[in-house]
């Protein structure tokens, strides 16, 4: 190959890489437009998924509100969102009802899953115990409210666990099974 001829590659492989980096650029401007495109999407997406959820629990507390009694129990108190956290644990809990003996934990779900119940009668029945300890001599009920429910679901609220009192006195009460609420069609 003579010098002239390797100018010329050397020449033509400059002129091909400035058509691929231009390429890549407006690749990259393009992906760029895209991500965006997609973050929006999700947004709103997630939007739209917070708000249901938020129309649930509206639903469900004004249908408490102002006859606040579940399976035959009268409650003094009904909360919504609570919040509660004591060193590097913290929960929420959707809606409480509270009286002098008996506390009601509803968690509100537009959209019931398996996971839900797992969550309920796992973390949020464990965490409830450690972060409110007023209410340690309590009967604790547990109640899922949703608007829909996936078809896998619904044998394991026909037939729940039980959810047992941890104090002494309390282990002697009824235990309450878990309850779903599920809203007309």
């Amino acid at each position: 190959m003579t010098d002239d001829e390797l100018r010329e590659l050397v020449a033509a492989l400059a002129v091909s890489q400035a058509k691929t980096d231009a390429q890549l650029a407006k690749t990259d401007a393009q992906l760029a437009k895209t991500d965006a495109k997609l973050n929006k999407l999700a947004e709103m997406y997630g939007g739209v998924g917070n708000n249901q959820g938020k129309v649930a629990e509206e639903f469900y507390y004004n249908s408490l509100k102002h006859r606040p009694v579940l399976k035959g129990i009268s409650f003094d108190f009904l909360e919504k969102n609570v919040t509660r956290s004591k060193g590097e644990l913290e929960e929420e809990y959707d809606l409480l009802l509270v009286n002098g003996t008996d506390v009601f934990i509803i968690e509100v779900k537009y959209r019931l899953h398996p996971k839900d119940i797992n969550r309920l009668q796992g973390r949020k029945l464990t965490n409830f115990r450690k972060l409110f300890p007023e209410y340690r001599d309590y009967r604790i009920h547990l109640a899922l409210a949703t608007f829909s429910a996936d078809d896998e679901v619904k044998p394991a609220l026909l037939c729940p666990p039980a959810v047992r009192p941890r104090t002494p006195g309390a282990a002697r009460r009824r235990a309450r099974r878990l309850s779903v609420t599920q809203a007309p069609a």
